[in-house]
């Protein structure tokens, strides 16, 4: 429903991205075994509190929340700004409490989403009695991975993503044109490994911490190529992605014998 507030004129792009979501899921390695996936539009009762939750949030409050306005700027709303998308951290609170949940792991970028969800559950708890769960929000060890093209985050709206059902190739193609050390020249030059795109990424997916630390070293010294950094980032990215593409095969059919 969230994603029907900028997409209200093409809503079979949300059909589709439902089932694209579901398998990458899967691939990932949740369980459905074990793990209840919820089509949030099949539940009435979510959009209901989420009219209630809003008789409890000004608008002036909304429209401060930080990731709001980056993403009302982002996408060039001005004028044009549907109300529903002003008011969808008040849609996901309600997804949250609905489910009585006390823990929500997030990025950095929805930290605000929690507090506003928080701000709601004490509201309502004081008017109405303890009767929701007030969560707290777990962020992970790279609380946020920053673009292939070096913007602050990975988005598809900005095409500067790697996707779980990537091929090898195109992972490679998108690895080889990531954003790096723009005061670099020629692989001789010493660089600088903070705040590099592709350092960043080798923290996050290589398991090989010895290799990456040899790389830096390098990297700073003038003694390792670009072209060598990214050759290597990609064959960790694949290593990572290669159970999960093994898990949703082309055809969408999910193989639920190779879940663990």
């Amino acid at each position: 429903m969230q994603a029907l507030t900028d997409n209200y004129e093409h809503p079979e792009m949300v059909v589709n991205s439902v089932r694209e979501l579901v398998l990458d899921y899967v691939a990932a390695g949740i369980d459905p075994k074990k793990s209840t996936i919820v089509l949030q539009s099949q539940i009435p009762a979510i959009a209901e509190m989420t009219v209630f939750f809003l008789n409890m949030v000004s608008l002036n409050r909304v429209l401060r929340n930080p990731t709001v306005k980056a993403e009302i700027e982002q996408k060039g709303f001005a004028d044009t700004l549907p109300a529903g998308f002003a008011m969808y951290p008040v849609s996901q609170a309600a997804d949250i409490t609905a489910f009585e949940a006390s823990l929500v792991p997030v990025g950095e970028d929805q930290l605000p989403m929690i507090e506003q969800t928080r701000e709601i559950v004490r509201k309502f708890n004081n008017l109405y009695g303890e009767t929701l769960v007030e969560p707290e929000a777990l962020v992970g060890e790279f609380p946020r991975l920053v673009g292939l093209d070096g913007k602050a985050k990975m988005s598809k709206s900005l095409g500067n993503c790697i996707y779980l059902a990537d091929s090898v190739e195109e992972v490679d193609k998108k690895v080889r044109s990531m954003f790096t050390d723009p005061t670099r020249l020629k692989p001789t030059d010493p660089g600088h490994v903070e705040n590099n795109p592709v350092f960043i990424y080798h923290d996050a997916f290589n398991p090989n911490k010895a290799e990456v630390e040899e790389l830096k070293t390098r990297y700073i010294a003038g003694q390792v190529g670009d072209v060598e950094v990214k050759q290597k980032l990609a064959v960790a990215i694949n290593t990572l992605l290669e159970p999960m593409r093994k898990r949703t095969p082309p055809n969408g059919a999910i193989n639920y014998s190779d879940m663990k």
